[in-house]
Parts: structure tokens; C-alpha cells; sequence
């Protein structure tokens, strides 16, 4: 069931009025039927391993309650809490990374000339599994630290587990933040869910109207590079990089709205990441949750900042083949990983990793043309990066890179179709660059009623002009 689909929406429809019919009754039954939705979503999406969000799910519930009876003793506390760890990691690992590993191990054989009777498994992806995995991580991590107390409601416990906005690309919501809602009485307010209404608008048109078309260009050219000339590699290249961005903060935006409507404050997980002036200004606006996941669970604990420069360079490096590991079991990720790590070396060694955390051109519209270089090349070697981990192999991506940077003459491939996807773009990114202060796009909180309205007719009907590409989103492969 796609955010996008009819199906979805329908879905969200009946569950609405159901979810506010028990408003001034009680909040666990509007958990319980959070739970029922989540799981019927879930089994519709794949229901064969549904078991697996089960063992996480109750795993981590009942070690946290065990690291509550067992507080004074550590010995049987550090027993329980990496009990909890191993269990919800070997899972994540053997479904996601076994075949990587058995095929990777295979290669470097038959480096030395050996070969092997080595066969890779039969294994599905579970949905979800990066995403619900580290929630329950974080939950327990915290609950060891004592950062929380642990719940003893297996209902909101489960439902925060499960939910199934979150369940197929994120956000990753700590405990302190989704958790904590679900133990505690909702209430309708109307501005805050018309405001959700407008949220899922502006994100079904960049996942609609943006990210599915340009996926039309992206895919041609990188179904078969050898064919493309480095012109259409290098427009493709862009579009990818618009499409993943439209794809995975349109899905966001469509969470967290429909958020709203359940009276839910989502971690928000984007913040207009390619107006940033460097690559730690990109990372801190790009994936949120998973970044600030990364930085408190392995970064700070590996000693963070706060250590030697080489340590600092070790420090990121782990985190970022960390995070290209969790993009997925291809080599293509890790070196995507490896090269953003890369990226932050000279920031790192000048001291400008914690520079720019401030909205850029604050009080004004008109950027200066050092701000302009800054967005350009930070987008540029976003680009690069993004050519890498759209890339099918090492081999394919690297043939990408000799094409455009060839120094033959460069074609482009090129219709008006694709000149209106990328006007279509560019509207895009001149919307949010004046919203850039905002929540979300269509957050007119100063604009009088009739301009509102019309922004966002004008929206619906873009969205209803395009609907029927469909596109799978990017991240719910993750």
C-alpha cells in the first residue's frame, strides 16, 4: 500500500474517524486500533516476515523491563542490555547482509585463484528492517543509560515499534519523542491538522510531480550507461539527485502530516539540505533521524568531537561506513560512505565541521555570490556521491565517471518533456527557498486565506495532472 496510492488514503480515512470516535475515551484504545492499522499495513505489505518486527518488538519491550527489576546489578544488566543488542542486530544482519557477505567472501577467494561451492541463500528483504531495528536500539540503549524509564504499556510500546508511517522509510523517532506521545492523551485541534493536510500536499507533489518524472530520465540512463553519452550521464546524475531528494522528503513530509492528523509531532527529517554552504551543513539537514542516530549512539560514545583530530577522522570515517552499510549490501553504499567521510577530512582538519548552523541568508532573499559558489559545489559533490550510490556496481559507476568526464563534446539527450520536469524542479526549490524558515513548504502562516487556497489548488492540481507514474519510493528498499 504506496503513501500515494488511493488505497493508502482511503485507509487513512477509516482509520481517522475510527481513531477520534474514542477521543474522550481512552487514549489505549486509539493505541491498540494504531496497532491493529500497523499491522494490518504491514502484513499487506509482506506479510512473511512479520514475525521478525514480533521478536524485535518483544525482545526489546521485555529487556527494558528486566534492565528496570535488575537496576542495581550491573553485571546482569550489561548481560540483558547486549542480549537485546545481538538478537535485534544478528536479525538486521543475516537478513540484509548474509548474501553480501557470502558473495563478497566468494570474490576475494577467487582473488587468490580458489574457488568455492558457496551459493548465495534465498533471502527477502523484510520491510522496514533498518528503520524499525534501530528504533528499538536507540529505546534500548537509552533505557541502559537510564536516559528514560522503560515502559511497562506493551500496547504503545508495540505501536511505537510498528507505526506504520514510520515502518517503510523513517523517520527513526526516539522513545523520548513518539513514545512518550503515545502515553499520553491526543486531542483534535483542527489548525494543526489542516496544517498536516497541507504537509501531505507538498509531499505527494514532490514525490508525484518531481521525484517520479525525473525517475523516467534516471532510469533510462542508468539502465544501460554504455549507450549514454557523458552529457545525458551528468543530466542524469542531477535528476537522481533531485528525485531521491523529492522521493524521500516527499515520503517524510507525507508521514509526518498524516502525523498531525492523528495528533502526532513526528521527528522531522529534512531541512532543505541542498541549500547548504558545505558537506557537515548538508549531513545536518539531510536524514535527520538517521544522522542524530549515527552521532548519539556511535559517534559521541566513540568519543565524538572531543578528542584528538586523528581521532575525530577515525571517528567520522566509522560512522560514515556505518551509514553506507545501512544504505544496503552493496559495495557501492560503502564507497558512497567512504566518500562522504572523505569530504569532511578538510573541514575536520580546518576546524569548519561545526560551521554553518544558523538558516542561511537569514533576514534576507538575496544570497551573496560566496554563498552561491558554496550551494553550487556543495551540490556538485552531493551529485557525485549520489552517482555512486545509484550505481549497480563499482565497475558501472566508474564508467559513469569516464563518460562525463570525458573531453569529447558533450550531447544531451534531451525533449521538452524533461524541460518541464526540470522547470518543474527549479519551482520546487524557489518555493522552499523562500519557506526556508518554515516547517514545510506550504506553511503560510502570514499569507492571507486566498493565497493559501490557491497555492495549494494550484499543487493539487499538478499532483492530479501527474498521478498514475508510479514509482516505488527509493528508501523503502532500505
Amino acid at each position: 500500500m504506496d503513501f500515494t496510492s488511493v488505497s493508502f488514503f482511503l485507509f487513512i480515512i477509516v482509520l481517522f474517524f475510527l481513531y477520534w470516535l474514542f477521543e474522550k475515551k481512552s487514549y489505549k484504545i486509539q493505541n491498540a486500533l494504531i496497532v491493529i492499522a500497523s499491522c494490518f499495513f504491514y502484513c499487506l505489505m509482506d506479510w512473511r516476515c512479520f514475525g521478525l518486527i514480533v521478536i524485535t518488538t518483544l525482545s526489546s519491550y521485555y529487556s527494558g523491563l528486566l534492565l528496570e527489576r535488575h537496576s542495581s546489578d550491573i553485571r546482569k544488566r550489561k548481560l540483558i542490555h547486549w542480549l537485546n543488542i545481538i538478537i535485534n542486530v544478528s536479525i538486521l544482519a543475516f537478513f540484509k547482509y548474509c548474501n553480501f557477505f557470502i558473495d563478497s567472501f566468494v570474490n576475494l577467494l577467487n582473488v587468490f585463484g580458489c574457488t568455492t561451492d558457496f551459493v548465495t541463500l534465498n533471502i527477502i528483504l523484510p520491510l522496514g528492517i533498518s528503520f524499525y531495528t534501530f528504533k528499538a536500539i536507540s529505546y534500548s540503549i537509552d533505557v541502559y543509560n537510564r536516559k528514560i524509564n522503560p515502559t511497562h504499556d506493551l500496547i504503545a510500546f508495540t505501536a511505537f515499534i510498528t507505526f506504520f508511517l514510520e515502518i517503510t522509510a523513517g523517520p527513526i523517532d526516539r522513545a523520548t519523542n513518539l513514545l512518550s506521545q503515545l502515553e499520553t492523551k491526543r486531542f483534535f485541534k483542527y489548525d494543526v491538522a489542516l496544517n498536516g493536510v497541507r504537509q501531505i500536499l507538498w509531499g505527494l507533489f514532490k514525490k508525484i510531480v518531481i521525484a517520479n518524472n525525473c525517475a523516467l530520465y534516471v532510469n533510462s540512463a542508468f539502465a544501460n550507461p554504455a549507450d549514454k553519452t557523458g552529457g545525458t550521464l551528468a543530466l542524469a546524475g542531477i535528476l537522481f539527485t533531485i528525485q531521491i531528494y523529492g522521493d524521500f522528503s516527499g515520503y517524510t513530509d507525507i508521514a509526518i502530516g498524516v502525523g498531525k492528523l492523528f495528533g502526532f509531532n513526528l521527528t522531522k527529517n529534512f531541512n532543505y539540505p541542498y541549500l547548504s554552504r558545505n558537506i557537515a551543513e548538508f549531513w545536518r539537514k539531510w536524514h535527520i533521524s538517521l544522522t542524530s542516530w549515527f552521532r548519539d549512539y556511535i559517534y559521541i560514545p566513540l568519543g565524538g568531537s572531543r578528542c584528538s583530530k586523528w581521532k575525530i577522522i577515525r571517528n567520522t570515517f566509522i560512522v560514515y561506513l556505518v551509514s553506507g552499510l545501512w544504505h544496503g549490501a552493496n559495495w557501492t553504499f560503502v564507497i558512497w560512505g567512504l566518500y562522504h567521510a572523505c569530504l569532511f577530512l578538510p573541514l575536520i582538519l580546518t576546524g569548519r565541521n561545526k560551521k554553518y548552523k544558523d538558516t542561511i541568508a537569514d533576514g534576507k532573499y538575496i544570497l551573496t555570490w560566496k554563498e552561491i559558489g558554496q550551494i553550487v559545489c556543495t551540490f556538485v559533490l552531493v551529485t557525485f556521491g549520489w552517482i555512486i550510490f545509484r550505481a549497480d556496481s563499482i565497475e558501472q559507476a566508474g564508467l559513469i565517471f569516464s563518460k562525463i568526464f570525458t573531453y569529447k563534446p558533450l550531447s544531451i539527450d534531451f525533449t521538452n518533456e524533461y524541460a518541464l520536469y526540470i522547470l518543474l524542479s527549479i519551482i520546487m526549490f524557489v518555493v522552499e527557498w523562500f519557506q526556508r524558515k518554515q516547517e514545510h513548504a506550504l506553511c503560510f502562516t502570514k499569507s492571507p486565506k486566498w493565497i493559501r487556497i490557491m497555492v495549494c489548488f494550484i499543487v493539487l492540481l499538478c499532483i492530479f495532472a501527474f498521478w498514475g507514474n508510479e514509482q516505488t519510493f527509493i528508501y523503502s528498499q532500505f
